[in-house]
């Protein structure tokens, strides 16, 4: 594996934490700098996290090309060990993502909440058409927040609830709203930072 572009978002004061977030498909123009991962990143930030976003690996200024998410899962596994190495301890742990990153971060969170304390997951416009999301461990469906625009032609809500039914997975669907979130990425926000304010278990 190659050496990833990542950017930093620091709140003011003292960090809670870190949040590591992860863009939409590389192959459809997805990058760190995309507007909902940007939102998510702002929504951490205000709630006194340290937002890490990253390119996947042929996206930008990181080295490699596009793995149909199996080596993606190995980007953001590595992005989490630079950016909150176990060793220590102390640093909080949260895992977001957006489409295609979203279905990512379902297979990171897998693979790390065995052996890390993830306090918040977030999940935006969550891909599960093309292959097959990892279900989240009932045990963290309090820490965990799913949104799904209503319209959304890129990720259909049926498939969506599909995927959460049978782990009786809450999704919180915002009526009217597409994949983007066009005109309505403030609302998305405060969705996120209410999640974020909520004790944590």
């Amino acid at each position: 594996m190659g050496a990833l572009e990542i950017a930093v978002d620091a709140p003011v004061g003292s960090s809670r934490g870190v949040a590591v977030i992860a863009h939409p498909h590389p192959l459809f123009g997805g990058t760190m700098d995309n507007k909902v991962v940007q939102t998510l990143a702002r929504a951490f930030v205000q709630c006194g996290w340290t937002a890490v976003r990253f390119n996947f690996r042929g996206v930008g200024g990181s080295v490699g090309c596009h793995d149909e998410g199996r080596g993606e899962l190995d980007d953001f596994l590595a992005v989490v060990q630079y950016a909150a190495p176990t060793r220590e301890s102390q640093s909080a742990l949260a895992l977001a993502g957006f489409s295609f990153g979203a279905f990512v971060t379902t297979h990171a969170f897998e693979r790390l909440n065995p052996i890390r304390n993830i306090q918040k997951l977030v999940l935006v416009g969550t891909s599960v058409s093309r292959a097959s999301a990892a279900p989240i461990d009932k045990a963290a469906h309090l820490k965990t927040l799913v949104v799904h625009g209503e319209q959304d032609d890129t990720v259909l809500l049926p498939a969506v609830m599909d995927w959460a039914r049978p782990q009786a997975l809450p999704v919180t669907v915002v009526p009217g709203i597409g994949h983007f979130f066009h005109g309505q990425l403030p609302l998305l926000k405060n969705l996120v930072i209410r999640h974020l304010a909520s004790p944590a278990y």
